[in-house]
């Protein structure tokens, strides 16, 4: 259990996706304008990374690695990733088409969201096992909404304030963005 809960605090505070490993940054900057945005932009990548992790995870264990076709890995995850999307995609459209709206170009742009086949990778490459997959994958999507969540509410604060012309929108979010990085690195003494 201890082992799992580190894993968990690890791959939230300590290796975040983001601010640490610096994967993911497009949706990162692009959906952190207001924070009912960046909660859906992080449900729906814990979603996709959690159940592209484990889906990856079967493929490469029952098919690609029996197979000795592991050099097809990363088509493959691409295709997997893909269809979790335009999964996603078509459940927010019918249910919730405000957030559909409010994703805009982003939604689809989780295909090529480089932490969400990162995290998949990254499970791949520490040899996890199917339940630390599913642990680790849900933990890195929290990490992501976590640090997307902070950057919106710093950025809607910002808003009001009293900016320089020049420093507004994407270079105040951009120094935003280090800053947090930063800030996250006093978590690396933790584990």
């Amino acid at each position: 259990m201890k082992e799992y809960f580190l894993l968990f605090i690890s791959a939230i505070f300590v290796n975040n996706i983001v601010l640490a490993q610096y994967l993911g940054n497009c949706p990162f900057i692009g959906t952190s304008k207001k924070i009912s945005v960046a909660l859906g932009m992080g449900g729906a990548v814990v979603f996709v990374a959690t159940m592209a992790a484990s889906i990856t995870w079967a493929v490469q264990e029952y098919l690609l690695a029996p197979l000795g076709l592991e050099y097809l890995q990363t088509l493959t995850f691409i295709l997997v990733i893909a269809a979790l999307v335009q999964f996603v995609e078509m459940f927010l459209k019918k249910v919730v088409p405000p957030l559909y709206k409010a994703l805009g170009i982003f939604l689809p742009l989780i295909t090529t969201n480089c932490a969400v086949m990162g995290i998949a990778i990254i499970c791949q490459r520490e040899e996890f096992t199917f339940v630390k997959t599913v642990a680790f994958s849900f933990a890195s999507g929290l990490g992501f909404m976590l640090a997307l969540v902070v950057l919106s509410a710093i950025r809607e604060r910002i808003e009001v304030s009293r900016t320089p012309n020049a420093m507004k929108g994407t270079p105040i979010a951009l120094i935003m963005a280090g800053l947090m990085s930063l800030t996250f690195f006093v978590f690396k003494g933790m584990i």
